[in-house]
């Protein structure tokens, strides 16, 4: 049973009306923040119009301030877009929906404004935008907005989206706008890339280099603002229609090769059952100099089931992870084989894994498998191979082995420090002197060092080759 001093709504029920507003008062002041919340309650008393007003002049508000949004502002910033833009949804929307499309369309609006005066590393400001994006969509099919109208007010607000506050701004109006307003969409886009534009003065052009015959324009290279922002719009109506070869017509000819692009075409033309025109696309790719990005691999793998080759698609699986020691696609190999025969080929994989080139993509893939005596025996057959710099591996490594391979990961451990004292990374030491501690930690559950040598040898050898690296010396217990 809850004290009475616990501070729940039942407890704080008691104090009465009085005494709460009297505390309400005396918290809120000072906090700009809490006092726009109560102004907020107080005008849900009177009905969504009143909580329309506030919402409005809060936004208007918001647009007008000019101060710089530093990163310790930031948070703040959030948590009042994000009251003003959930009062709109849950409040204002379900009793005035064209209200609330017309709320969060003038939230939509204030974006600018903010990142232009903001420092918002973290990205969280814009997920805001994002989500009202998907507010917005939802609202305008409650509203019933007229197609044509709905149409405009996306192409005017793509042609302006500096911040990328409406990204996924004609996904999220897909329903709202149906196949009627899509191609409405698709005429203003069209109808605005045929329009004359001026060219950027020389002293507003991006300089990429310089070639023989002078600079390198990047609107050269990827072509103008516009046209870039119109094929963007016009692939999501695409995909929103289902036109496949319209997507494709929108993607330039010397950028299908790209193994991503060509991952992507791939992917839609498999979703409309065009599984030979996907491998055809997919194998048309250019990998000169290039490893075969994962997205490529798997629309490959997808196209060759599809086509019913699936000997070949189990090779190609095989292959991928011969590559790069790919996990997933060596599972999806081994579910697919009859049994027994996974046992055998998971031997062949370990087999292989022993012997590539690089240790530590070897000890990467025994870690994420798991097979942790894998990795152990993997790490005191090479142990002269690894390179005690990769502390993002090292580091999980020791943690993963300590319990049942104590040796193994003091092997790690000691790779760790011995980089560090050898190359004098000073930085490091308080890690390093860690390390060492957790090596003689581990040193009463090694039965047998082998030829690695005890925890008291090692530390020996440590004070003569470093005994005077007295910064380190300083942090070891």
């Amino acid at each position: 049973m809850a004290a009475k001093t616990t501070l729940n709504a039942k407890n704080l029920e008691a104090l009465g009306a009085q005494r709460l507003s009297e505390l309400l008062i005396e918290i809120s002041t000072g906090s700009a923040a809490h006092k726009r919340r109560l102004r907020m309650e107080l005008a849900g008393n009177h009905g969504s119009a009143e909580v329309s007003r506030e919402v409005r002049k809060r936004l208007a508000s918001i647009a007008r301030a000019r101060t710089f949004i530093d990163w310790r502002k930031v948070k703040a910033l959030k948590a009042d877009l994000e009251t003003q833009r959930k009062t709109i949804v849950d409040v204002v929307a379900p009793d005035d929906p064209k209200e609330a499309f017309e709320l969060i369309w003038q939230f939509l609006a204030i974006a600018d404004s903010i990142f232009e005066r903001s420092d918002d590393g973290s990205g969280s400001l814009i997920e805001s935008f994002y989500q009202a994006c998907d507010d917005a969509g939802v609202i305008a099919k409650s509203a019933h907005v007229n197609t044509a109208v709905l149409a405009s007010k996306v192409f005017a607000a793509l042609q302006d989206n500096g911040y990328g506050q409406y990204d996924r701004l004609i996904a999220a109006m897909v329903p709202a706008l149906g196949q009627q307003g899509l191609e409405q969409l698709k005429a203003l886009f069209v109808q605005w890339s045929k329009e004359p534009q001026e060219k950027p003065a020389e002293h507003d052009r991006q300089v990429l280099g310089w070639g023989s015959n002078g600079p390198i324009y990047a609107d050269e290279v990827y072509g103008n603002h516009r046209a870039l922002t119109v094929r963007i719009a016009l692939q999501e109506i695409a995909d929103a229609q289902g036109d496949v070869d319209a997507y494709i017509a929108q993607q330039p000819a010397d950028t299908r090769t790209v193994p991503r692009i060509a991952a992507d075409i791939a992917n839609r033309l498999l979703a409309t059952g065009s599984a030979a025109q996907a491998l055809a696309t997919l194998d048309a790719a250019d990998m000169a100099g290039r490893e075969a990005p994962s997205e490529w691999q798997q629309a490959r793998i997808d196209a060759l089931e599809a086509l019913g080759r699936k000997e070949e698609a189990q090779a190609f699986r095989w292959l991928c992870f011969e590559k790069a020691l790919d996990d997933h696609h060596l599972r999806e190999f081994i579910r697919r084989l009859p049994d027994f025969d996974d046992i055998e080929a998971e031997d062949k994989a370990f087999a292989y894994v022993h012997a590539f080139p690089d240790v530590h993509d070897g000890v990467d893939f025994f870690l994420r498998w798991p097979a942790l005596s894998e990795a152990a025996k993997l790490i005191m057959r090479r142990r002269a191979d690894l390179d005690g710099n990769l502390y993002e591996l090292m580091t999980p490594a020791a943690e993963a082995l300590a319990a049942k391979h104590p040796l193994a990961a003091t092997i790690v451990l000691r790779s760790m420090i011995d980089f560090t004292l050898d190359m004098a990374r000073s930085s490091r030491y308080k890690h390093a002197a860690r390390h060492l501690a957790e090596c003689a930690s581990l040193a009463p559950y090694i039965e047998d060092f082998d030829s690695v040598g005890s925890h008291e040898a090692y530390v020996a050898d440590l004070k003569r080759r470093h005994g005077k690296k007295h910064g380190f010396w300083s942090l070891v217990p």
